[in-house]
């Protein structure tokens, strides 16, 4: 079997995801395609318990293997991570004990599941149940326990009896927030290209805060900023707080130069497929997308894995960089070839969807006073948020 798969490893990746689509290896469960593929996902979500003890079961037409992303220590947000299974549509609902509300939505590669948090909580294991026993589907399991007082104990000194309640699909009115991270380029030592009047690392830092306000506004999203204040953040630091902060979008803001003061024009740059081979760069060995050495499991399903969850974020990035061109060409010069594609550092995340914006050329006097000026970099602000709208709405996102 390990041969085979190194077969498939040099052939084209996307060929080789068609046929490791019907196999079950070294523990990775992928369902056998006949015809037609079935979209697999979520079929129900359900709880047990109270708020000492809850079970959290979510019911799979396939088998996944879940990766907790955050525990909820810091904020009472608990994200887990659901490779290989796609959903159409956010899905959401009350939670039940421990758990107030849930959220199920895309994430590259698979589906994340969110779980806002009644209290302190730990998860004291999870697992994969098989299909059997009188079930048809596979189901996660996520056991939680209330810790230090975290939450109201129960009334009864006896173990929580946990009959299972399912809870109703998009029943609940709150959505939690996408996360958005804005990466203000260069800052402190590192000054940027200089225009006549300004230095790139404060319009760059001038524009992140002014689209941060922007987004924070509508009350849909979480921003978070790589930086906040003219300080420098190595590049390797931007990737990592884009990936702490379980990212669902990032945006490296830029302003171009070049010898040419007649130059100017915005663009937009996407990962290379020669950027792509550098991920490693920002994974480190316990990333779980990089774990190859765990007790059955191949190197090459582990790298099979990571392709399809490259180019899956590759996709979602070219997605968004056309929709930012389209807005950003409503209110400023484009560059005659716009999207362009590089191994720029900070796009090299291979789970966040990434984005780098040059705004324009700093260079050029008319792009500089552009982009200095309050209320025309104002206008550029709401074409990148309209662009972020459009980007997670229904119809993009299900395409």
């Amino acid at each position: 079997m390990r041969k085979v798969l190194i077969s498939l490893a040099r052939m084209g990746w996307f060929r080789a995801a068609l046929i490791v689509g019907g196999m079950t290896v070294a523990g990775v469960a992928v369902a056998t395609a006949q015809g037609p593929a079935a979209p697999s996902g979520v079929q129900k979500v359900r709880f047990g318990g109270d708020r000492t003890e809850t079970r959290v079961v979510i019911d799979l037409d396939r088998a996944a293997a879940g990766k907790l992303l955050s525990d909820g220590a810091s904020d009472q947000r608990l994200v887990l991570a659901l490779p290989n299974i796609t959903i159409s549509g956010d899905l959401q609902g009350s939670g039940q004990g421990l758990v107030k509300h849930w959220l199920i939505d895309e994430a590259a590669g698979g589906a994340r599941l969110r779980l806002e948090l009644a209290g302190k909580v730990e998860v004291r294991r999870r697992f994969l149940l098989p299909p059997g026993d009188g079930a048809t589907a596979y189901r996660y399991v996520i056991d939680l326990k209330a810790v230090d007082g975290g939450a109201a104990p129960a009334t009864s000194q006896a173990a929580p009896r946990l009959s299972m309640v399912s809870a109703p699909i998009k029943a609940a009115p709150l959505r939690l927030k996408k996360v958005i991270v804005i990466d203000a380029g260069h800052g402190g030592k590192d000054s940027g290209a200089l225009g006549a009047n300004a230095f790139e690392k404060d319009v760059t830092l001038a524009t992140a805060k002014a689209l941060k306000a922007r987004l924070e506004k509508t009350g849909r999203y979480q921003v978070v900023l790589t930086r906040e204040t003219d300080t420098f953040v190595p590049l390797e630091g931007r990737v990592q707080i884009a990936r702490r902060a379980d990212a669902d979008l990032f945006i490296s803001l830029h302003a171009d130069s070049g010898p040419d003061v007649t130059t100017r024009g915005a663009s937009v740059y996407t990962l290379s497929e020669k950027g792509a081979d550098r991920v490693g760069l920002v994974l480190d060995k316990n990333d779980w997308l990089m774990k190859a050495n765990l007790p059955g499991r191949d190197r090459a399903v582990s790298q099979i894995l990571l392709d399809l969850s490259q180019r899956a974020t590759k996709n979602r990035s070219a997605t968004f960089a056309q929709l930012l061109l389209a807005n950003v060409g409503e209110e400023t010069a484009l560059l005659r070839r716009s999207h362009r594609d590089a191994g720029f550092f900070v796009l090299l995340a291979p789970d966040v969807p990434a984005v780098l914006l040059e705004m324009g050329f700093i260079t050029n006097p008319e792009d500089e006073a552009f982009l200095t000026n309050k209320a025309s970099r104002a206008r550029l602000v709401d074409a990148v948020g309209d662009s972020i709208e459009a980007y997670f709405s229904s119809d993009v996102r299900k395409s």
